[in-house]
């Protein structure tokens, strides 16, 4: 071939490719920039509230081992004391299996149903180091592992708050079966349906902070139904019941109280305004409802207990959690100085009228104080009163969207619960017998004993 011949192809082969790529290339070039800019606009996960998440969630568990166990511990008799330790212990790391399996999607799984959320997320699937999860703030973001860290210990501790309400009868197996069952079928939709984009709760409107209605009075109906179902303790109204050790439930409720920052305060999932705001109300809606259960009590009885103290500080606290973010100081104080003495006439008057043997009081507590709050939050949420609502807040219609949400949730757990209570019965029988409760369930449940002569 001629030089002339091979110049003039190579020529035409060029202006070919040339004709062939210039789309190819003109297309790359408008795409960089957009990829870039997408790139760019993808939020990151902030380091501050990374370690703020972290912080939260480990002080949530701290709520749970050691804190609970030693708050219901010290309200039992010694012969009870383990069984209480191990029952939360054990029911606490059975959830957290339980949480990444399928409960982190059945309540965040992405579903659009408003009362399920789905199975997309099972086994944790498609969560990495890279997702991420959203926060209050447009365009800020978290990492879902730490979503699921804080959202597992919050699975881990609601049933196990239950047990306060059957302790020192109930079988060790019927207790970690029933949370494992109440879990699946009551916590985790009504946490879909209150916190989840798409649940049912959520889309009315409800306020609900950090879990009043979720975990608070979720645990409450749950408890007070158990406690009618699993019947009374051997001898009660006839025995000696008191509480072993008021030492030790006080430090259990200081330790409630120290960690409950990170249960109200990381609720806000960023290390921003709404934080400080849900730590400051922590810290008054306690201190108001520690005051007001002791004077109720001087006024009352004559004298104030530590008992009492304990009481009020766990009313304040669970009183204020679904307001923590929404209400203002003086709001937060408002909530505990009449979450105290409501949950106070329950306690001393109403259990006793009806009958029931709810052992830690947690219907009286932390049922009766998630109403108080739930309900509370619909008003003191208003502006007016200090509140962070918008301009337009409407009290009246606010808090009929809070009732609701509050009668939604105790009409789902009371149903769900007691059929669970009689599945269980069926399966391995809810209380011991009658010789193993008398001697106590340390040792007769697990060979060993808290005390020793």
């Amino acid at each position: 071939m001629s030089s002339f011949k091979l110049t003039h192809t190579l020529s035409r082969v060029a202006a070919a490719t040339t004709a062939v790529l210039a789309p190819v290339v003109a297309f790359a070039q408008e795409a960089a920039p957009a990829a870039t800019e997408a790139a760019a606009a993808a939020p990151v996960p902030d380091k501050a509230d990374t370690a703020f998440m972290y912080l939260a969630t480990i002080l949530v568990l701290f709520m749970l081992i050691p804190g609970l166990g030693l708050f219901y511990g010290g309200l039992v008799r010694a012969k009870n004391m383990l069984s209480v330790l191990m029952q939360c212990t054990v029911i606490g790391a059975v959830m957290m299996i339980v949480w990444v399996v399928y409960g982190y999607s059945f309540a965040f799984g992405g579903s659009t149903s408003a009362y399920f959320g789905g199975f997309g997320k099972l086994f944790l699937s498609g969560v990495t180091l890279d997702s991420t999860s959203a926060t209050f703030t447009d365009g800020v973001v978290i990492y879902e592992y730490a979503f699921i860290a804080f959202q597992m210990t919050f699975a881990a501790i609601t049933p196990a708050l239950i047990v306060g309400a059957f302790a020192e009868r109930i079988k060790f197996s019927a207790a970690v079966l029933f949370c494992v069952l109440w879990a699946t079928f009551v916590y985790f939709p009504i946490a879909h349906m209150v916190w989840d984009g798409a649940g049912l709760i959520f889309n009315m409107g409800a306020l609900d902070f950090a879990g009043g209605t979720v975990v608070h009075i979720n645990a409450g109906i749950a408890g007070l139904v158990g406690a009618i179902m699993v019947g009374k303790r051997t001898g009660y109204g006839k025995d000696m019941m008191a509480p072993h050790s008021m030492t030790l439930t006080l430090v259990g409720a200081a330790m409630l109280w120290f960690g409950w920052f990170g249960f109200n305060a990381g609720s806000n999932l960023e290390a921003s305004g709404g934080a400080v705001l849900a730590t400051i109300n922590t810290f008054l809606a306690t201190a108001g409802a520690i005051v007001a259960w002791s004077l109720v009590e001087t006024f009352t009885r004559g004298k104030a207990s530590m008992l009492g103290a304990a009481s009020g500080m766990i009313a304040g606290l669970v009183a204020v959690t679904p307001a923590a973010g929404s209400v203002g100081p003086m709001g937060a104080i408002v909530l505990g100085l009449i979450a105290s003495p409501v949950c106070y006439f329950f306690v001393s008057t109403v259990k006793n009228k009806f009958g029931f043997d709810d052992t830690a009081d947690v219907f009286g507590v932390h049922g009766i104080g998630g109403i108080i709050g739930a309900v509370g939050t619909g008003i003191l949420t208003a502006p007016s009163l200090g509140g962070t609502g918008a301009a337009d807040f409407s009290i009246a219609s606010q808090t009929t969207t809070q009732i609701i949400a509050v009668a939604i949730t105790i009409v789902w757990c009371a149903v769900v619960s007691a059929i669970l209570y009689k599945v269980v019965d069926l399966v391995v029988g809810l209380r011991v017998p009658v010789e193993a409760e008398r001697e106590g369930l340390d040792l007769s449940s697990h060979g060993e004993a808290a005390y020793h002569s």
